[in-house]
């Protein structure tokens, strides 16, 4: 899903008396603030001892054993290119930590503190005097503008993350000060926040085989970082193992209290999934995130699970504060798509109530927004500002937004089934196909309909494969390819794909990473995830309105007006989820009594049982 959907990214809405000083404040005195927050009140207050949900007094020790799948064949954690190694981000600090338990809120790591003014013209941050690289050197304002400078050329995602910034650089002793080039975008000081700062000095040295370095190609030398893990040993493409470092500047900090508290951190590689499940109910991994409905309700009679010494639980925290979009998702760069006729045909072709009950046990909910499960949601008929927002751009959108509320259709039985086979080929029709000699073919060129589904696991075939079985009742020539991660990842990246298998998890506070996801700007942009092509004037507009809404209130209604001008256009056939993760684990591993409101807490705040 691409670097900002793996930056916990939040977002900024707020008073700013309540969360953050501005910046024309600091010549009368007032200091950098210790964090910033959302929509309420910062929970911590300056000094505080840990964050509520940890165990300040977990021991320190042991070994976590995760495993992964696929390969990888870098830690270079700025390209959008090759495989980079699970669970890097222990290696490095981000300027801000977010708090599990208070909804979009972060708190200063790297960074003592941060500031901007009243129209977040630019953000000043103040990194910590003790903040220092593993190898004993200061982290200064030149590695956080390096590694700036080097994501926003080598990724284009995040290029695109962070095109409003146009420069940065060093304002005091410890400050760095980004100018944007643009006003008003609350957004932005805060997914700086989360920026993965390198060495500067490290990546422009050089290596062991006394060559220089190079940050533009991918490298399987184990990278230096600020945080609290090295890279101890591996072996490529199959394990790595980090290992906590004792001189971690950053150990004592409160945002760090009873976290990292594992000796070790090893991950394995599997290619396949179903092999994965084997290795850790033989005990050979500590933890496992159920994905499976169907193991979920019938894989767990092995004897660990019986005597207790493998325990399963459901928890909703991690997906409270997540809006999700898991669909099939045509692309529209390929002419037989463009039809939105054709787009809605597919969905009609899906019964999720049939494979809901054969597959999955009845255990999942069909999706039916971008921001699926959340108060983002949209619902019903669009009303207030909503429907004033809309009504502004009535000429651009399809009338059913203002008409007809968005609904999947209901399959379940042959009846319901061949009912909504019949809208399918309606609707195919008005677009200019038709059935002959059992083939769907177009009227005009004779050619029958045919796509690829693109998958990146052999799991997800036992959706797709009825899926493609139910249009091909049509003459639809629809078929099912699972590649290895890696060539799905490059054909996903160059958008070499007819149909792919995609989820968008939404965080509370949607914001510039919507254009990268639905904006015209990205549509021929390699390496966003605008998947499907969207192209869309009226999205465009509601993206800006998104982005420099001027409070909260008004903020949502543009979030559920885009969304039901997505849903209208049928641009996905949204799929389902479930509202809690099913997660197992073996009793040489626990956590806190209570998880955070908004998470696991999963891995900083576990700790192993055999630590003293």
């Amino acid at each position: 899903m691409g670097m900002a959907a793996l930056w916990s990214k939040i977002g900024l809405f707020l008073s700013l008396a309540g969360a953050l000083a501005p910046r024309t404040a600091l010549a009368e005195g007032q200091p950098f603030q210790i964090g910033s927050s959302v929509i309420s009140e910062m929970k911590y207050k300056p000094g505080f001892a840990h964050f509520d949900y940890v165990n300040p007094d977990a021991p320190k020790g042991g070994d976590l054993r995760l495993s992964a799948s696929g390969a990888f064949d870098t830690f270079n954690p700025l390209l959008a290119k090759g495989q980079v190694g699970v669970g890097l981000t222990l290696v490095y600090d981000t300027l801000m930590k977010a708090a599990d338990d208070e909804l979009l809120v972060s708190y200063g790591l790297l960074a003592e503190g941060l500031s901007f003014p009243a129209d977040v013209s630019s953000a000043t941050f103040r990194l910590r005097k003790e903040a220092k690289w593993a190898d004993g050197q200061p982290v200064t304002p030149g590695d956080v503008i390096f590694s700036l400078d080097k994501t926003k050329e080598l990724n284009p995602i995040s290029a695109n993350y962070y095109r409003h910034v146009v420069k940065a650089e060093k304002t005091g002793e410890r400050d760095v000060t980004f100018t944007f080039d643009e006003k008003n975008n609350r957004e932005l000081p805060n997914i700086l926040g989360q920026l993965v700062v390198v060495p500067k000095h490290w990546w422009e040295g050089q290596g062991p085989d006394g060559k220089p370095r190079d940050i533009s190609k991918t490298t399987l030398e184990p990278v230096m970082g600020s945080g609290p893990y090295k890279i101890a040993s591996f072996s490529p493409g199959a394990t790595i193992r980090y290992e906590l470092r004792d001189d971690y500047w950053g150990k004592n900090l409160n945002v760090n209290v009873g976290q990292n508290n594992f000796r070790n951190v090893i991950y394995t590689y599997f290619g396949d999934r179903d092999v994965e499940f084997e290795a850790f109910r033989a005990g050979n991994s500590d933890y496992w995130q159920e994905t499976t409905a169907a193991r979920w309700a019938t894989g767990y009679d092995f004897p660990a699970v019986k005597e207790g010494r493998v325990k399963k639980e459901e928890v909703a925290n991690p997906l409270r504060a997540t809006g999700i979009m898991q669909a099939l998702v045509p692309n529209m760069r390929r002419d037989l798509f463009k039809d939105i006729r054709v787009r809605e045909a597919l969905n009609y072709g899906l019964d999720f109530e049939e494979l809901n009950r054969t597959v999955a046990f009845n255990s999942y909910k069909r999706i039916d927004s971008y921001f699926w499960n959340t108060e983002l949601a949209s619902s019903g008929l669009p009303q207030g500002r909503e429907l004033e927002i809309l009504q502004g751009m009535k000429d651009k959108v399809p009338p059913e937004v203002f008409t007809t509320p968005y609904a999947n259709p209901v399959g379940g039985d042959p009846q319901k089934s061949r009912d909504n086979l019949r809208k399918a080929i309606a609707l195919l029709k008005e677009a200019g196909w038709e059935i002959k000699g059992n083939r769907m073919v177009n009227t005009k060129t004779g050619q029958q309909m045919s796509f690829e589904i693109l998958l990146s696991s052999p799991i997800l075939e036992r959706w797709a494969v009825p899926y493609a079985s139910n249009l091909r009742k049509i003459g639809i020539d629809a078929r099912v390819r699972t590649v290895d991660a890696s060539q799905n990842v490059n054909r996903e990246r160059s958008f070499d794909f007819d149909m792919i298998w995609n989820v968008w998890a939404q965080t509370m506070n949607p914001g510039n990473e919507q254009a990268d996801y639905w904006g015209s700007g990205s549509v021929n942009q390699q390496g966003s995830q605008n998947y499907a092509g969207i192209a869309n004037p009226a999205v465009d507009e509601l993206i800006r309105m998104i982005i420099f809404a001027p409070n909260r209130d008004e903020q949502v209604a543009a979030i559920k007006a885009m969304d039901r001008v997505l849903l209208a256009n049928h641009y996905v056939i949204p799929l389902f989820y479930r509202g809690t993760q099913n997660i197992v684990y073996w009793n040489t591993i626990t956590h806190p009594a209570e998880f955070p409101a908004y998470s696991l807490g999963f891995p900083d705040a576990w700790w192993s049982t055999s630590a003293k």
